[in-house]
C-alpha cells in the first residue's frame, strides 16, 4: 500500500477548527461516549455543522441522525468515532475514501488489549498513512479547540463549564492527565488555546501535538505531557519547530524506567538510563522539563505571563519579604533550586535603609511590617532592588498582603509603580489572593505562585528557559554501517584494536601466549608494564584479580605472570584464556569512563564521567546523543562536577581536555557509524595526560548487539 508523506504536524487544523463534525456512534444517552461529544458541541456553542451518525437515522439530541456517512449533505471535516472496536476500521476506511480530513477514534479496545488488538490499529494507521488523513488514538479522549468551540472529546472537565480561550495549548499522550491538566489550569485563571490528547498514536503522536501547536497563532506557550517517543527524529523536529517559533515547551515527562541499567553488561550501560537520555533531548531542545502536574502548571502559567524576553538571565535572585522568618525559608528554598542570592550593593543597601530605617537591606531583604501603610516605601525598596546590577530576578514574598483589602490596595499601587518604572525587569510573587487579584497582578505583568517551594522552583525553570542561549553546533548524524567483524567483539586486545582505527589513542601493548613471550613484549615496550587477563568471559578483570600494575622489572614479571593465572583460574576456572596483554602502563594522568549506550528510542548516545571505580559511585557523568562534535565534547566534560580536577584545581597540572574531548567524539562517531552491531562500548578509564600529553584507553569493552538491527 503506497504511503502519504506528512510534515510533522501537519493536517490538524481540520481537528481545531472544522467546518463540520460527524459523530460515529451518536447517542442521545449524554452519559455515554457517544452521546458527551454531541452534547458539548450544542451546550457550548460550535458554529459548524454537526452530523450524528446513526444506524438507526432519526433525530438524535434534536438533531436529524444519518445512518452512513454516504446520507450526510456534505463530507465533514472532522469524523468522531464512539463505535465498537471492530465497527472503526470500516468507518475509517470509508472516511478516507470520501475525504475527511481528520478522524478522532475515542474507542478504546486496541494495541491496549493484546495481539487482535494491536492488527486492528496497524491496519487503521496504515489507512492513515495511505489517504493522508490524520488520525488521532484509538483509545483516546480527543481533542479541543477552545476559540472554535471545536469538541471532540468526552472528558468530563467539560461537563461543568468550557476553558477561557488563551495561550497556552496542552498535548498529552495520557487523556486523564492532559484533561487534568486542562481542568486545574482553567482553576488557575490560565486561558487555553488547544488540547490534544494522542492515546495509541496510531497516527498523530505526541511530536505532531507538539508541532501543530508551534504553528499555531494562537498559542505562545505549550504544556506537554508525555510517557514515550514512538519516533525520536519526530520529536527533534517538533522541538525545534517550537524553538524556532519562540514558543517555550514545558515537559512532564513520567514513567522514569531503570530496566535499561539493570540489564547492563558494561558500565556505561549502568549509568546511561533512558530517562537520563530524555533529559538531554530536552534541554538540547531548550524545552523545560518539570516533575509534576503541579510545576507544570506553575511554570506555564509563569511563561505565559513573562515571555521569553523577561525570563531572566541568570540565576541570581533577590528575595524580598516583610518577615525575616519568611525570608530564611525563602533563602533555602532558592539554594535548594540552585538560585544565587547575592550580596545587594551598598547604595542598594542605602537606598532600602533611607525607606526604610529599620529593614535589613541584605538579600533577604527584611522590610517589616513599616510597609503596610505606605505604598511608595515598598516602591522605593523594590525599585532599588529592581535596579541593583547584581540581580537577575526579584522574588517578592507577602503572606497576607493580597487577602486583606487596605493591604491589597498598597500593594496593587505600589506595584503598578514598579511595573511603569520597570518594565523589562521580572518580579515574581509569591503570594496568595483572590482569582481577581490574581488576575489584576499578572495582567500588569507579574508572574503569581502560591508557595515558597514553588516560587523558588518556578523561578528556576524560567532562569532555563532565559539562559538555554543559541543551540550547539551538532554533528552531522552517521548512517549505520556494515557491522563489525565477530573478532573485535572478543577481548579487550581487540575491541582496542578497532577503536585505535577509529581515532582512540591506545597505548603499545602485545598479547602474550606465554611467560616468554610477554618477558620479550615487555623488553621491546619498556618497563613499567602492566599485566592483564584477556578473556571473552571475563568483562571486568579486576574483579577476579586478573590486573596487575607497576611491573617493572624481567624477575618480577615472571612472578607476577604466574600469580595472575592462578589467581583467575581459581575465581574464573571457566573462562576461556587467551593469553595475557602485556601494555605500556601511564604515569601519572587523571582517569575518566568513556563509553557508549544504545537507547531504544534515540539510538547510540556517548556517556563521559569521573573514572576507575568512582564511576558508579559518585555517577557524575555527561551524557549526549550520538555522534557530537568536538565542542560539544569539550562542553559534556566542562558540565562535570569533577572537572575541576582536570583543570588544574588546587595547584594540579592542567590536564589535556582537548584530547579528552576529540576521544569523546570519536567514540560517539564509532558508535554513531556501527549502531547496527555495537551495543554498548566502555573505556575505563580514558587516562586523561598533562596538557599537551595526550588521552589513551587503558582498557574497552565493545558489547554486540544480540540481534542486528535494520
Amino acid at each position: 500500500m503506497a504511503t502519504v508523506e506528512v510534515e510533522v504536524g501537519k493536517g490538524l487544523e481540520a481537528l481545531f477548527k472544522p467546518r463540520s463534525i460527524a459523530i460515529f456512534g451518536a447517542s442521545d444517552d449524554v452519559t455515554k461516549i457517544g452521546g458527551r461529544p454531541l452534547q458539548f458541541l450544542q451546550k457550548y456553542g460550535y458554529r459548524g455543522a454537526i452530523y450524528p451518525v446513526n444506524r438507526k437515522g432519526g433525530t438524535v439530541q434534536s438533531l436529524p441522525a444519518y445512518a452512513n456517512l454516504a446520507e450526510l449533505p456534505s463530507v465533514p471535516d472532522l469524523a468522531v468515532m464512539a463505535v465498537p472496536p471492530d465497527a472503526v476500521l470500516e468507518a475509517v476506511k470509508d472516511c478516507a475514501a470520501r475525504g475527511v480530513r481528520a478522524a478522532v477514534i475515542l474507542s478504546s479496545g486496541f494495541s491496549e488489549m493484546g495481539e487482535e488488538g494491536s492488527r486492528l490499529q496497524s491496519a487503521i494507521g496504515e489507512v492513515a498513512r495511505a489517504s493522508g488523513m490524520r488520525v488521532v488514538g484509538p483509545n483516546c479522549l480527543g481533542s479541543i479547540g477552545v476559540a472554535d468551540r471545536s469538541i471532540a472529546t468526552f472528558s468530563v472537565a467539560l461537563e461543568s463549564s468550557f476553558p477561557t480561550a488563551g495561550p497556552v495549548g496542552i498535548v498529552s499522550q495520557s487523556g486523564n492527565l492532559g484533561s487534568y491538566t486542562m481542568r486545574l489550569a482553567v482553576e488557575r485563571g490560565i486561558g487555553i488555546s488547544h488540547l490534544l490528547t494522542t492515546g495509541n498514536e496510531c497516527d498523530v503522536d505526541i511530536a505532531d501535538g507538539i508541532a501543530s501547536l508551534a504553528t499555531d497563532p494562537a498559542t505562545s506557550v505549550i504544556l506537554c505531557c508525555m510517557e514515550t517517543c514512538r519516533n525520536a527524529a519526530k520529536l527533534v523536529r517538533a522541538l525545534a519547530m517550537a524553538r524556532e517559533a519562540g514558543k517555550p515547551v514545558v515537559v512532564l515527562k513520567v514513567g522514569v524506567s531503570s530496566a535499561g541499567s539493570e540489564a547492563a553488561a558494561s558500565h556505561t550501560g549502568a549509568l546511561a538510563g533512558s530517562d537520563a537520555v530524555f533529559d538531554v533531548v530536552l534541554r538540547n531542545a531548550g524545552a523545560i522539563r518539570v516533575p509534576s502536574i503541579e510545576q507544570l502548571l506553575e511554570v506555564g502559567h509563569a511563561v505565559s505571563v513573562v515571555g521569553t524576553a523577561r525570563a531572566p538571565k541568570g540565576p541570581r535572585v533577590a528575595l524580598v519579604t516583610a518577615s525575616g522568618g519568611f525570608g530564611v525559608l525563602m533563602a533555602d528554598a532558592a539554594s535548594a533550586q540552585g538560585l544565587e542570592l547575592p550580596k545587594l550593593s551598598a547604595a542598594t543597601q542605602e537606598r532600602i535603609v533611607a525607606a526604610l530605617p529599620y529593614a535589613s537591606p541584605g538579600n533577604p531583604v527584611d522590610m517589616t511590617a513599616q510597609v503596610s501603610s505606605r505604598p511608595e516605601l515598598l516602591v522605593q525598596v523594590l525599585s532599588a532592588v529592581a535596579e541593583d546590577a547584581s540581580c537577575d530576578a526579584v522574588i517578592l514574598q507577602s503572606a497576607y498582603a493580597f487577602q486583606m483589602p487596605r493591604l491589597r490596595d498598597v500593594y496593587l499601587a505600589a506595584l503598578e509603580q514598579v511595573r511603569r518604572a520597570h518594565p523589562s525587569r521580572l518580579v515574581l510573587l509569591c503570594c496568595k489572593a483572590p482569582p481577581d487579584t490574581m488576575a489584576q497582578l499578572n495582567e500588569m505583568g507579574f508572574p503569581t505562585v502560591e508557595t515558597i517551594d514553588a516560587a523558588c522552583a518556578t523561578l528556576a525553570a524560567l532562569v532555563r528557559l532565559g539562559t538555554r542561549g543559541e543551540q550547539a553546533e551538532v554533528a552531522t548524524t552517521l548512517p549505520s554501517s556494515e557491522a563489525l567483524p565477530p573478532e573485535a567483539f572478543a577481548n579487550e586486545a581487540s575491541a582496542k584494536a578497532v577503536l585505535a582505527q577509529a581515532g582512540i589513542p591506545v597505548l603499545k601493548e602485545v598479547t602474550a601466549s606465554g611467560r616468554g613471550e610477554a618477558l620479550a613484549a615487555a623488553r621491546d615496550i619498556g618497563f613499567p608494564v602492566v599485566l592483564k587477563i584477556v578473556s571473552p568471559d571475563i568483562p571486568h578483570k579486576t574483579e577476579v584479580g586478573g590486573v596487575v600494575t607497576d611491573v617493572r622489572s624481567e624477575a618480577q614479571l615472571r612472578d607476577e605472570y604466574d600469580s595472575l593465572l592462578a589467581r583467575v583460574a581459581q575465581k574464573a576456572p571457566q573462562a576461556r584464556i587467551a593469553g595475557v596483554l602485556v601494555a605500556q602502563m601511564a604515569q601519572g594522568g587523571t582517569e575518566l569512563i568513556l563509553g557508549t549506550t544504545k537507547d531504544p528510542v534515540f539510538g547510540p548516545v556517548v556517556m563521559v564521567g569521573l573514572g576507575g571505580i568512582y564511576a558508579e559511585v559518585l555517577r557524575d557523568v555527561a551524557l549526549q546523543v550520538a555522534p557530537v562534535t568536538e565542542a560539544q565534547a569539550t562542553l559534556m566534560l566542562r558540565s562535570l562536577k569533577a572537572f575541576a580536577l582536570f583543570d588544574g584545581a588546587r595547584g594540579r597540572p592542567k590536564a589535556d581536555v582537548a584530547a579528552a574531548a576529540r576521544a569523546v567524539a570519536a567514540l560517539s562517531q564509532f558508535a554513531a557509524r556501527h549502531a547496527r552491531s555495537v551495543a554498548e562500548i566502555d573505556i575505563n578509564p580514558l587516562v586523561v595526560l598533562d596538557h599537551g600529553h595526550g588521552a589513551f584507553a587503558l582498557d574497552a569493552l565493545l558489547v554486540p548487539e544480540t540481534k542486528d538491527k535494520p
